[in-house]
C-alpha cells in the first residue's frame, strides 16, 4: 500500500519545524501525514519546554539534558550537543556533564553494597563515598547546576533516593523552585509521564521530609 501523502497543513508544519529545530524524526512526519493537529500541539509543547528561554541559562539547560542523554543512553539526542556548543560550551564542559551521569551511576553499586554486605559499608559510609565520587564526577560544572542535573539523573532512572541526595544539596547550595521545575519538566519529554508522576512524588515527599521547597 502507498504511504499516505502530506496534506498542506502536514507539509507547512513539517517545514517551520524544520527551519526551527534543524532536524525531523521519523515520528514526527508520521504525525504530519496522519494528524497534524497532534503534530502541531507537540510542537508547541516542545517548544515551551526546550527551546524557549526559561529560568535556566542555555548553559545550564544543556549541562542538565546532557547528563539526562548519557544516564539514559540516547543517541539520537546528538542535537543537545550542538546546542551546548551553540551556547559556548567547550568539549571539558561537555565532558563534565557527561561525567555528571557516570558519577550518578556510582550510587547503584554503592547502594547494593551497603544492602548486601552492610556489615562492611555502612550507610553513612556509602553516601560519603558516593558523594566523593560525584564531587569529582562533576568537575568544573557549576556545584549547584550540578546538583539539579543530578536530581534529574536519578528522576530519569526513577532512583528515589538518589533524588532526595542532590535535591537537599540542590537547595541548599541555592537552587530556585523555579530551576529544580524547569530542570525536572525534561523528565516528561524525555522519559514520559509515568516517571514524571514518580519524579514529582519523590519531590513532595522529600519537601515534608528533609525541610525543602516542595514542588508546589
Amino acid at each position: 500500500m502507498a504511504a499516505k501523502k502530506l496534506n498542506v497543513e502536514g507539509k507547512k508544519l513539517l517545514d517551520a519545524m524544520l527551519a526551527k529545530r534543524g532536524y525531523l524524526l521519523p515520528y514526527h512526519r508520521m504525525l504530519a501525514a496522519s494528524d497534524p493537529k497532534m503534530l502541531a500541539a507537540y510542537d508547541s509543547l516542545y517548544t515551551r519546554m526546550t527551546l524557549d528561554r526559561r529560568v535556566l541559562t542555555e548553559v545550564e539547560k544543556e549541562t542538565v539534558w546532557i547528563a539526562l542523554i548519557a544516564t539514559t543512553r540516547e543517541k539520537i539526542a546528538v542535537f543537545h550537543f550542538e546546542r551546548a556548543e551553540a551556547a559556548g560550551m567547550k568539549k571539558g564542559a561537555i565532558c563534565d556533564a557527561l561525567a555528571i551521569a557516570a558519577g550518578c551511576e556510582s550510587f547503584n553499586a554503592l547502594q547494593f553494597g551497603h544492602t548486601a554486605f552492610g556489615k562492611w559499608a555502612p550507610g553513612s559510609m556509602t553516601i560519603k563515598n558516593y558523594l566523593r565520587i560525584f564531587e569529582a564526577a562533576r568537575g568544573r560544572t557549576h556545584k549547584t547546576t550540578a546538583e539539579i542535573a543530578a536530581t534529574v539523573c536519578h528522576a530519569g532512572l526513577r532512583n528515589a533516593n538518589g533524588m532526595r541526595i542532590h535535591l537537599q544539596r540542590a537547595f541548599a547550595g541555592g537552587a530556585t523552585h523555579a530551576q529544580m521545575s524547569e530542570a525536572l519538566s525534561y523528565v516528561l519529554l524525555h522519559r514520559g509521564g509515568p516517571t514524571m508522576v514518580d519524579a514529582v512524588a519523590c519531590w513532595e515527599k522529600a519537601s515534608s521530609e528533609l525541610a525543602i521547597p516542595g514542588p508546589f
